[in-house]
Order: C-alpha cells, then sequence, then structure tokens
C-alpha cells in the first residue's frame, strides 16, 4: 500500500516517524514524507523520500521577529498583544486539575490552539497537501498529533489515517474532557472551536466535519501505558524506537566512565520556538558539576556562548552525540523533557530530572514521572538554585528505587510491539477505514 507520512519542519517530530516510516517501508510498502521544504534534507538524510510542499515554516525566523516586535515602542501598552512565551500556561492543554476542566476553560483552550497552534503549523502546505495526496491517492495517512494537514489531505483524498503521537495525548485526552463537557451544556452553548474550524476547512474541499479529524480513524501511541493518557478512540500501542539522526560515535563514548555519568541537555525546542532556552544553561551545568560525577553536556553553539570560559575537568561538552548511544552509559539525565529526550531516557532505564520548559506536555511528562518514582522536577522552573538542583541529583544517584522504577518501565517498553510488529495491525484498520476508489491505480 502507498503510505504518507505527514509532520510540520520540526526535526524531533520527523525523527519519531522515521521507525515506522522503515518498517512500512521494510514491508514492502511506498513511503513518503510530506513537510514544509525546510524538513526535506533531514528526511533524505534519513533515507526516506521527501514530499517538500508549501511555503517554508522558518520557526527560527519566527521566533526573532516576535523578539524583535517585544522590544518596539509601545509594544509593552499594547492590550491586544499576545505573550508567546506564556499564554500556554494560561491555557493549558496538559491540564489535569478537575475544577479547572469546566467547558468553558477546554473551549478556551481550543479556541485559542486552533489558530494560534494547530493552523501556525500546517495551514500554508494544506492545499499543497490535498492535491498531492488526491493525486498520489495514499491508501493511508499518518499524520504528526499537531499537523491538521494530514488529515484534511486524508479526508478529501479517501485515505485511511491515524496519528502518530510524538509524546503524551494532550489533544486526546482534552478532547475527551470537551465532548464531555458539551453534553451538559444548552444546545446554544455547545461551541466547539475546533469542529467549527475544521468544518470549514474540510468544506472548503467539499467534505463535512467528522470527529476522526481531530484524533484521528486510530492513534499509534509510543508511551508506555504506565504513564499515557486516558483517551478515547482506538489505540495502538508502539514500543519506541529512537533515532536521533546521522551519527559517528566519539571514541570517549567506548571508554566505561570512572565515576557516575550525568547527561545534561535542554534540548533545542525553545530555542527554535522562542529564540532562547526557558531555564541557564550555565547554571545548570555548574550546578551538577559540583558533584564527584562526570557530566557530558549536550549542547548547540548559542547554548555553549553562555558558558564560563573555563569549565571544570569533570565537564564534557559535545555539540552533539546521540542520545541512543550515551544514555545506556549515563547513570542520571538531566532535561527540559522534550519528546525524543524522555522516550530515550526510558528506553533505556534512566532516571530523569526534568527542568521543563513548559512547551506542549513536557511540565506533565515531568509530574507523572516523578508520581511513577522514576525521576524527579524542578518544580519553579524559573525561580531555582543550584543547591535545589544538586539536591535533586543526590537523590536519584544516592536512592537505587529511582533505578529501579526506570528500569520497569524500559522493561515495559521492551515488551510493547516494535514498528514493524503492528504493520499488519495498520494494513487490517487502512484495509477496513479508507474509502473504496476504483480509479486509484496500486
Amino acid at each position: 500500500m502507498r503510505v504518507l507520512f505527514t509532520t510540520f519542519a520540526a526535526r524531533s517530530h520527523m525523527y519519531a516517524q522515521v521507525p515506522l516510516a522503515w518498517a512500512l517501508r521494510a514491508a514492502g510498502h511506498d513511503v513518503r514524507i510530506a513537510g514544509q521544504p525546510d524538513l526535506a534534507d533531514d528526511i533524505i538524510r534519513a533515507g526516506l523520500t521527501a514530499v517538500p510542499l508549501g511555503e517554508p515554516l522558518d520557526q527560527a525566523g519566527d521566533a526573532a521577529t516576535i523578539d524583535d516586535r517585544a522590544l518596539e515602542p509601545g509594544a509593552a501598552d499594547d492590550s491586544h498583544a499576545v505573550d508567546m512565551t506564556t499564554w500556554t500556561e494560561t491555557l493549558d492543554i496538559a491540564e489535569t486539575a478537575p475544577d479547572r476542566l469546566t467547558p468553558d476553560y477546554t473551549q478556551g483552550v481550543f479556541a485559542a490552539y486552533a489558530p494560534l497552534i494547530f493552523r501556525y503549523f500546517s495551514w500554508e502546505m494544506t492545499d499543497d497537501l490535498v492535491r498531492y495526496a488526491r493525486w498520489w491517492r495514499p491508501d493511508l495517512v499518518v499524520w504528526d498529533t499537531l499537523t491538521f494537514a494530514g488529515p484534511i489531505a486524508a479526508l478529501v483524498s479517501g485515505a485511511a489515517h491515524a496519528r502518530l503521537l510524538f509524546g503524551l495525548d494532550l489533544v486526546g485526552a482534552m478532547r475527551r474532557h470537551h465532548l464531555a463537557g458539551l453534553q451538559g451544556r444548552p444546545e446554544e452553548l455547545r461551541d466547539d472551536p475546533m469542529s467549527e474550524w475544521l468544518g470549514w476547512a474540510l468544506g472548503e474541499y467539499g467534505r463535512p466535519f467528522t470527529e476522526d479529524a481531530v484524533t484521528g480513524q486510530w492513534t499509534i501511541d509510543p508511551v508506555p501505558d504506565s504513564l499515557a493518557l486516558p483517551t478515547d478512540g482506538l489505540r495502538v500501542p508502539m514500543r519506541y524506537i529512537p533515532y536521533n539522526g546521522p551519527s559517528v560515535l566519539p571514541a570517549w563514548l567506548h571508554e566505561t566512565p570512572k565515576r557516575p555519568r550525568v547527561c545534561v541537555t535542554l534540548g533545542v525546542s525553545h530555542q527554535e520556538v522562542f529564540g532562547r532556552d526557558r531555564s541557564s544553561v550555565a547554571e545548570i551545568v555548574s550546578a551538577v558539576a559540583a558533584l564527584d560525577v562526570e557530566v557530558v553536556a549536550a549542547l548547540n553553539t548559542a547554548q555553549v556562548a553562555q558558558l564560563d570560559e573555563e569549565l571544570p575537568d569533570n565537564v564534557r561538552v559535545v555539540d552533539f552525540v546521540p542520545l541512543d548511544a550515551l544514555l545506556p552509559t549515563c547513570a542520571a539525565l538531566i532535561s527540559h523533557g522534550g519528546a525524543g529526550t524522555f522516550q530515550t531516557a526510558l528506553a533505556h532505564g534512566v532516571p530523569h530530572i526534568l527542568i521543563p520548559d513548559m512547551i506542549w506536555d513536557t511540565a506533565r511528562k515531568a509530574r507523572r514521572l516523578e508520581e511513577y518514582g522514576a525521576g524527579l522536577r524542578v518544580a519553579d522552573v524559573d525561580d531555582f538554585s543550584a543547591v535545589e538542583l544538586r539536591a535533586l541529583l543526590v537523590r536519584i544517584l544516592d536512592d537505587p528505587s529511582f533505578a529501579e522504577r526506570a528500569a520497569r518501565l524500559r522493561e515495559e517498553i521492551r515488551a510493547t510491539p516494535a514498528p514493524g510488529d503492528i504493520v499488519p495491525v495498520l494494513e487490517r484498520l487502512a484495509a477496513l477505514h479508507r474509502r473504496s476508489n476504483p480509479l486509484s491505480v496500486r
């Protein structure tokens, strides 16, 4: 069958698709990945076929524009300005408190996310993706949960379609609360921003809104059952297989560390979206280096520039090293909680200290991991001390229960069907859900 993956131009989101794309390719299926042009080279380097569509997303450029506007005279006086660094915390799609999850709150979340997040990530490529899907006629579209051009193209072209999650299913969980809340409201107050937005978008191509446009005909979920969120709809668990992109292993990684090795990484998500890190890299590295450990700080050029010129001997700074190879040698990880970083730590059973960057699900993952007992979190990411961070790391290293619980999650992941194992499931579901199309040539 023909399988079209689609995502927006973020490497970490595309990387989450690569193992399943290759499993389908190895099973004999025709596989392509569609996204904005600025993703094409990364798709090609993964050995897959790229379909560039629409205009470049250029998140870094948008982040710089946001910062420049914030510095313009009178910007602080604009009562209608949206603070892009904090509004997602006011209308938090990861909210869990029952007293806050009112119909008004869930409606507000979707009313904000539809135009400011979901539309932004894929709207400029929607027309091109629909045209391509009508021409290529995929049997199955596998779409990133933030890229709603995917279900639109699938519903217009007649393909079956499924979401492939990169982390916790925040959309599915919030959607569940929202639909339940609507049932208890009078008919005239049952506003649903997602059905209004997607209904309009699908109507442009002559298709009606259906609920699967929001959450897929089914969902492929790489998060272990113990941490996954309760949602409605069919969920297909899939073992998370780390993919970090092309790499060459450094020689020092072949040697057994003489002291407990601690990896520090803040990823690039917050820098790509907002042009800066949420927490200070220099403060984190110096806090950890004061202990009798070996610190491997995986930092990009901008982050390295924040460090002191003279680093302690127990700190190794690397521009890039694949976490899939590094983390099995580590006793602990300190990170922002990004999707690939978090999932790779789980896959290798590494206890984790999270300093969430507050993007998407990072804060909620930190809470769930701490509740499970496989890690700890910094409670206030904007105001924590070196003493506090060191104390958390000492707890992780000295208390074996954290490593034991992390190992339990690792074994749970290893018992989950691998991407190749779920290919027959996807074949059956695609045959069941795609619309008959006699003009399609296979």
